[in-house]
């Protein structure tokens, strides 16, 4: 004997496409059907609002190898459904915002555990600086040069080593179905660790006075949680396609080193100039940057390669927590040393040996 259910919400997968649809029609149900195991994030992830255990299929592979007119910023975000999205123009996303993503025991338990081991934070100063692109000082250019220019970042971060062995935050970030669900909206095949012992998960802090400095970042997307927003200040802030990787670096922005013709090295030249003079506009305070409204408990993936940005001045008593989920789409890539130093203080090699 079977029943048919009432409408319900069902999510549907179409290559790369996420949507959430509504199933007008009843849905035949089987009386005595066995019931499915509880998913692993149950406790974490609003799988009501965001059912990420359907499974989809993956991405396609790309119909063709990728070039100089084909780097990620010009890949949009797969997302259908209710979520907010930012644009640098009509046809590109460069931020997806999933509010409610965490459920709300989630939150507060993660701000409890963040708080205990914030002891363990390391802090950056305002003796310890940094230029936008995260990068030693160029000693070919001038010293007041944008290239050169330092901001300050005076955040506290936890690190990959530091976080609990037993932290929703590690069942988070190796989950298949999570991974799954980000691997579709991003549009891509591959998402790996870092290779570094420090990188993939750290949770952030920023109390009264402390900030994030101006920086472009060094991957292609960054994925982050906001755990606690504080009374005033602590905003994101950011102005899309200040320069554009792929013409600069070639090969998509990996760098690839392969052969480049007069053209496009007359190209990248101009594209750089532009660049540095977009930067020194935003330092300077002449650009009015793009903000993303953003509340504890909001899944966020940002493309920040191309796009400058920061987090302003806290304000209040209450500190801003904000956990940061960093993948790669290919294996066996470390985070800079020298972005290592600047905001963790250490490499890890001291402790774990060689990236590699």
């Amino acid at each position: 004997m079977s029943r048919r259910a009432s409408k319900q919400e069902q999510v549907l997968y179409s290559g790369n496409d996420y949507k959430i649809q509504s199933i007008k029609n009843s849905v035949p149900m089987v009386q005595h059907s066995t019931a499915q195991p509880p998913h692993p994030l149950k406790d974490i992830v609003n799988l009501d609002l965001y059912p990420i255990h359907i499974h989809q299929p993956p991405p396609p592979p790309p119909s063709h190898p990728p070039n100089n007119n084909d780097s990620s910023r010009e890949r949009p975000f797969a997302l259908g459904g209710s979520a907010t999205t930012s644009s640098s123009n009509n046809n590109n996303s460069v931020a997806v915002t999933l509010a409610n993503f965490l459920l709300p025991h989630a939150i507060q338990s993660l701000v409890d555990e963040s708080i205990q081991n914030m002891d363990k934070a390391f802090y950056t100063h305002k003796d310890h600086t940094h230029n936008v692109y995260l990068t030693p000082i160029d000693p070919s250019l001038p010293m007041d040069h944008v290239y050169n220019r330092q901001v300050v970042s005076t955040k506290g971060c936890i690190q990959t080593d530091q976080i609990p062995s037993d932290s929703s935050l590690l069942k988070l970030y190796h989950d298949e179905d999570f991974k799954r669900f980000l691997k579709n909206i991003l549009g891509i095949q591959g998402l790996y660790p870092y290779q570094d012992p420090l990188s993939s998960i750290n949770v952030h802090f920023a109390s009264e006075g402390q900030e994030l400095g101006w920086h472009f970042d060094n991957s292609a997307f960054a994925i982050t949680l906001l755990l606690q927003e504080p009374e005033g200040g602590g905003v994101f802030e950011y102005v899309p396609s200040v320069r554009d990787s792929s013409n600069l670096f070639g090969n998509g922005g990996s760098g690839g080193g392969e052969d480049v013709s007069r053209e496009q090295v007359e190209k990248n030249k101009k594209t750089t100039m532009e660049s540095y003079q977009m930067v020194e506009k935003i330092l300077n305070g002449d650009i009015v940057p793009k903000t993303l409204d953003i509340k504890p408990g909001t899944l966020v993936l940002f493309r920040g390669r191309d796009c400058l940005h920061r987090v302003t001045k806290v304000i209040g008593d209450k500190t801003r927590i904000l956990v940061v989920l960093a993948y790669n789409e290919k294996p066996g890539v470390a985070l800079s040393e020298e972005a290592r130093r600047t905001f963790f203080g250490r490499t890890g090699m001291e402790e774990h040996g060689s990236d590699s």
